[in-house]
């Protein structure tokens, strides 16, 4: 996906297993999504962390952080219970989410069938930035904040 490009509105189970749909965070601000490729693994720890640990920032800014992995509700809840995470795990187990924004992998890296991407949407759905970086797990959050502090 391309910044400027529409995001289409979606329905996947968070870690309690309510369903969520994308238009119902985006009522609330600018949305924050993020895509890891597993629950309970070094780096995704380390990312999902450090979104929870900038809470105050993205709060500040009238965005909504939300995780999404292909793990199922169940270990997104243990995996947010063991980190203290303050905001919703959306599991897109059947990759459906991850094909549609791009970010299923063609060919699997081990376990890992998804890219480690962030996407930063607009109110409005239109997408504001994308990161990707699969290495540097602090890029992600720093990056959507500047970009959300550049459009204020």
């Amino acid at each position: 996906m391309n910044i400027g490009e529409l995001v289409a509105d979606f329905a996947l189970p968070d870690e309690n297993g309510e369903t969520r749909r994308l238009s119902e965070y985006l009522k609330e601000g600018p949305v924050v999504l993020f895509f890891y490729p597993a629950a309970m693994t070094s780096g995704c720890t380390a990312e999902t962390c450090y979104f929870r640990d900038l809470a105050a920032e993205f709060k500040a800014l009238g965005a909504v952080r939300v995780g999404i992995s292909k793990d199922r509700p169940k270990r997104q809840k243990m995996f947010a219970e063991a980190n203290r995470l303050d905001y919703p795990l959306l599991s897109d187990a059947d990759g459906v989410v991850a094909k549609q924004m791009g970010v299923r992998r063609s060919v699997a890296v081990g376990p890992f069938v998804t890219r480690r991407m962030t996407f930063v949407i607009g109110a409005d759905f239109r997408l504001i930035d994308v990161v990707h970086n699969e290495v540097t797990m602090t890029e992600h959050a720093d990056r959507a904040l500047k970009a959300l502090r550049d459009r204020a």
